[in-house]
């Protein structure tokens, strides 16, 4: 029988994560009993948590920890090692603001047998032009650093082999700010079998965005250096990363 974890980050989203947390529950119910959500609070100034324990005594296979606050790569690589820790054999991740759509889960977890990584990209984005220029950013700094190209490499929407994120995420350290964007360059440089779908972004349902330009700033600051650190790590290590699976 298969196990499917479902990884949610979440901080200071007590607006949003009761209707998030149900409907992804819903999904993971009729996976099978074993398979799991996992929703790590990072830390929120607000009820998240709260609501969290309370959503557990109706929702068993929700599964509610919280931590410190470390930021969203950070808490990404808490659930996915938690997650893997717990014998997961597939391993989702998506955000707690309420943007993805769980309907379009199903298209990734039918094809699961064709492909280590089924991944999201963002085709019509609903949150506004100051995400999208930082995304259009990324691109190019992928591009300039690593030279690849990944139309979206930071989108929460990924459905994922346990062991090939299992290899991986060993060679990205935990405090990694940008843990997806540099998973999916592992994916696409290293992994034979990856392939992207276009899913819907909905604007946000509730709550305040915690990224502001001054974050995403200190932020790309921060990603130029550990990017070229990246790759000069990779650039030693290739045949290590292969991954034929």
């Amino acid at each position: 029988m298969e196990k499917l974890y479902i990884v949610i980050p979440a901080y200071n989203e007590e607006k949003n994560i009761d209707r998030v947390v149900r409907e992804w529950h819903d999904v993971v119910a009729k996976i099978n009993e074993q398979s799991r959500i996992v929703v790590i609070d990072d830390g929120s100034k607000d009820n998240t948590y709260a609501k969290l324990k309370e959503l557990q005594k109706s929702l068993p296979q929700l599964e509610a920890i919280t931590k410190s606050n470390g930021g969203h790569g950070a808490t990404v690589l808490y659930g996915y090692h938690y997650a893997l820790e717990n014998a997961a054999d597939y391993v989702f991740q998506t955000d707690s603001d309420g943007q993805t759509v769980t309907e379009e889960f199903w298209q990734f977890w039918n094809d699961r047998d064709n492909f280590s990584v089924i991944i999201g990209y963002r085709n019509y984005r609903q949150d506004g032009i100051s995400r999208i220029f930082v995304a259009k950013v990324l691109k190019i700094l992928l591009w300039c650093i690593f030279h690849i190209c990944i139309t979206d490499a930071n989108t929460p929407f990924r459905l994922m082999k346990k062991n090939v994120l299992r290899k991986y995420i060993s060679h990205i350290q935990s405090d990694f700010n940008l843990a997806n964007v540099l998973l999916t360059v592992y994916f696409v440089k290293y992994c034979k079998k990856v392939k992207f779908i276009p899913i819907s972004f909905k604007p946000r349902a509730g709550g305040v965005n915690s990224i502001n330009f001054i974050k995403i700033v200190k932020i790309g600051k921060k990603a130029i250096n550990d990017f070229i650190s990246s790759r000069k790590y990779m650039n030693k290590n290739v045949e290590e990363l292969v991954y034929d699976g």
